[in-house]
């Protein structure tokens, strides 16, 4: 692929998890957590380069030992509970345009949704000439329309979107970012990271409820691992 189509996979893991301390790389169906993610992004021809950014030495031990490059530690000021995470992608996207590489798409895959696919990541990229942004998300459990209710200044409950719908099937499927994938075209991230995410046209990728496990804490941890072992991925990731 020539310089100008260079395909960055990033994936963030900072150490010091309050929820499930260790967490990136906890053993998770025989490895750390982060390297499923790793792997993942290792099996997709389209992206050019695999790399991880965290502050965290351990972390940073067990990415390379899964084959991805972690450049730096990233800087403590990048590291903290209230850092987001549009500047730590921007921040390891201008170091490597620092060396001369020119970046044109960036994939950033969160460590802690273990259950995407591949071929999720791919048909992701795939739909990358819709908007600046493509996102993953997954069908949401409730519906504002339906069973989602706001308190009014009188304490009184109202639906937050009244629309009269009497049953939930007639009403808009509405959907959940599950924070898996985000397809950025380098223009689209540097405005978002510069005016926040919504300021950039988003498409959305959906994928399965199952596959959008996000882990936090513990219970998260146990419940993902539990839907990794029913779908059989171990069969056919890694």
């Amino acid at each position: 692929m020539s310089v100008a189509g260079f395909t960055l996979a990033t994936i963030c893991a900072r150490g010091g998890s309050k929820g499930l301390p260790g967490k990136n790389i906890r053993d998770f169906a025989g490895r750390p957590l982060i390297a499923h993610t790793i792997e993942q992004a290792l099996a997709c021809p389209a992206l050019d380069a695999v790399m991880v950014s965290t502050d965290d030495p351990a972390i940073a031990e067990v990415a390379r030992a899964a084959g991805a490059q972690v450049p730096f530690l990233r800087p403590a000021h990048l590291a903290t509970d209230e850092a987001g995470k549009l500047p730590v992608i921007e921040h390891l996207v201008a170091h490597l345009e620092g060396q001369g590489q020119a970046v044109a798409t960036v994939v950033d895959l969160q460590p802690t949704s273990p259950l995407r696919e591949p071929a999720d990541i791919t048909a992701a990229l795939a739909l990358s000439a819709r908007a600046g942004l493509v996102l993953s998300v997954c069908e949401a459990r409730d519906n504002p329309y339906f069973n989602l209710v706001e308190q009014g200044a009188d304490g009184i409950v109202r639906l937050s979107k009244l629309a009269g719908f009497a049953r939930r099937q007639d009403a808009p499927a509405v959907y959940a970012l599950n924070g898996s994938i985000y397809v950025w075209r380098r223009d689209a991230l540097a405005q978002a990271a510069r005016d926040g995410l919504w300021s950039v046209p988003a498409a959305p990728y959906v994928m399965p409820r199952w596959k959008s496990a996000d882990i936090d804490d513990l219970d998260d941890f146990d419940y993902a691992l539990w839907l990794y072992q029913r779908h059989g991925l171990g069969a056919h990731l890694g």
